[in-house]
């Protein structure tokens, strides 16, 4: 059955890094649009970014220009480096297949908590 196992959340300051990773099987990835979708304590999933099985990336405006989304097919694995963290990325973040998800893919999610 399709199963992702997302990692690579924790505590960071504002302004800080975190690369999320995200393990997919079940599926034949490398022929899938994939997304990122988070979700605030309190709110609805929120579609983050997504890549084309050829590699084109989209973005949310409110994340543009400071997370890139990529994706290695050899290893069906999903990441997302995101840099110059704000308080407002904090959330649970899911990977999903598909474009433009707005729900997430049934995984564990991974935290990510921006803080000081």
């Amino acid at each position: 059955q399709v199963q992702f196992v997302e990692s690579g959340g924790g505590l960071v300051q504002p302004g800080g890094s975190l690369r999320l990773s995200c393990a997919a099987s079940g599926f034949t990835f490398s022929i899938h649009y994939m997304s990122w979708v988070r979700q605030a304590p309190g709110k609805g999933p929120e579609w983050v970014s997504d890549i084309s099985f050829g590699g084109s990336t989209r973005y949310a405006d409110s994340v543009k220009g400071r997370f890139t989304i990529s994706r290695d097919n050899a290893k069906n694995t999903l990441y997302l480096q995101m840099n110059k963290l704000k308080p407002e990325d904090t959330a649970l973040y899911y990977c999903a297949r598909g474009p433009r998800a707005t729900t997430t893919g049934g995984g564990q999610g991974t935290q990510v908590t921006v803080s000081s």
